[in-house]
């Protein structure tokens, strides 16, 4: 039997230790000889699913068989090669690690499996144990990791800035990346929360983040995406008033659902570049919840970023952890110092974050929002709904696990919490 057959099938540790690691595995990779080859940008022509080889493990690093997995937008952009292609990523780390600068990087940023191999020095985790993966690849030699891994000089994406990802049957990952499966979620459903719903964990709850209160109103662009649907639920869960912006009725109605009552239909405002349309975006913020925002929750960048500045409160914060509609942001700068606003960057999540994120979601407190599943030969179509935002909340990827809705554990606690809630994205 082999050892990824062995895992689907349920095998015990004791077997899967004594079974033969494979010299080659299968995997969504980029290649890097495509480079600059198609100018369509579609990710379905530059994401192939094939055999790859399987590296050697580091002492502190561990081997997972990979049940599910999920999109993220890293994906999109390593497959469009931008905004550089990641294999410069590559070189950069195989100067100080060689296994990783290959012809082909295999992708992906989430993860849920199963332990088969340990690195000779990790001492917290086994071979069966069932875990989930959190993306930052950091140096734990760097003293400021320590600290806040984050700000570590060598911080690295897991699966974008480094190969061996999750979209595959195998992945590797290091010992500071993992935590245990939340018990009452399918194996799909526990692959799809860490990036993002840690990310918003951190520029919404984290005292390196926005450090939301009780009361606050808290607008939230792309309410019903990827990091939206996690932002609105820990708004919600710390006492604070979500107002969800999203792009259509559809959607607006799925906030609604999850208990968002506030809701800004973005259409209304096709032009968000100058300052009366700001204006008229913030009042209608006023109009709904009595109030300008004390926290924005920022991702999109360049067509909203000014806006974002101006319908903060006096006082009150634009947290910011990335720009999908642009680098380049525009704004009236008058607005931010002469009413003593501030702009927080914030990246990822470190790992005691993840941990924190990680024991809401096992408590039931926090849901997955996935939306759609798929198998691993149809992961290039799911990257490519990313693409052109015909999702809503996460897209996963099954790989060993041969269907659906398979690994729950704690059925009680999944029972408590109902499958309306749980499968809420997927209705």
């Amino acid at each position: 039997m082999t050892l990824a057959r062995a895992v689907a099938e349920g095998a015990d540790p004791a077997e899967l230790a004594a079974l033969e690691v494979p010299s080659t595995y299968r995997a969504v990779h980029v290649r890097k000889d495509e480079v600059g080859m198609f100018p369509d940008k579609d990710v379905r022509r530059t994401l192939h699913v094939g055999q790859v080889p399987m590296p050697e493990l580091a002492a502190d690093e561990v081997l997972v068989a990979v049940m599910a997995s999920a999109i993220n937008f890293n994906t999109v952009w390593t497959a469009m090669f931008e905004p550089i292609p990641t294999f410069a990523f590559l070189e950069r780390l195989g100067r100080t690690d060689p296994r990783h600068d290959l012809p082909t990087h295999v992708v992906g940023s989430d993860a849920a499996g199963v332990v088969v191999r340990t690195g000779v020095a990790v001492r917290r985790w086994k071979v069966g144990d069932r875990v989930v993966t959190s993306p930052a690849y950091v140096d734990s030699e760097d003293p400021i990791t320590h600290h806040d891994g984050m700000l570590g000089a060598d911080l690295r994406a897991w699966g974008f800035e480094t190969n061996f990802g999750g979209l595959a049957d195998f992945a590797v990952v290091k010992a500071t990346q993992l935590l245990p499966k939340p018990r009452h979620l399918s194996w799909e459903e526990a692959a799809c929360n860490m990036l993002c719903a840690s990310t918003a964990y951190r520029m919404l709850v984290s005292e390196r983040g926005s450090r939301m209160r009780q009361g606050d109103v808290v607008l939230l662009w792309g309410a019903t995406g990827g990091l939206g649907a996690y932002g609105v639920q820990l708004v919600k869960n710390g006492g604070g008033i979500p107002v969800g912006v999203v792009s259509s009725p559809e959607k607006a109605e799925l906030l609604r659902r999850m208990g968002c009552s506030h809701v800004v239909d973005r259409s209304q405002f096709e032009h968000l570049d100058d300052e009366k349309a700001w204006r008229r975006f913030g009042a209608e913020v006023r109009r709904q919840v009595g109030e300008d925002p004390a926290i924005v929750f920022e991702h999109t960048g360049r067509e909203t970023f000014g806006a974002s500045v101006y319908v903060a409160r006096r006082g009150g914060s634009v947290v910011t952890c990335g720009s999908s509609s642009g680098y380049a942001h525009e704004y009236d700068n008058r607005h931010l110092w002469m009413k003593l606003k501030s702009i927080i960057g914030s990246h990822g999540a470190n790992y005691q974050e993840c941990h924190e994120v990680n024991r809401l979601i096992s408590l039931g407190m926090i849901h997955p929002t996935l939306s759609r599943v798929y198998p691993l030969e149809r992961a290039a179509d799911a990257a490519r709904a990313v693409q052109l935002n015909e999702h809503v909340g996460k897209v996963g990827v099954l790989a060993l696990a041969p269907e659906e809705d398979l690994g729950i554990e704690d059925h009680a606690l999944r029972e408590r919490i109902g499958e309306d809630k749980l499968r809420l994205f997927r209705s």
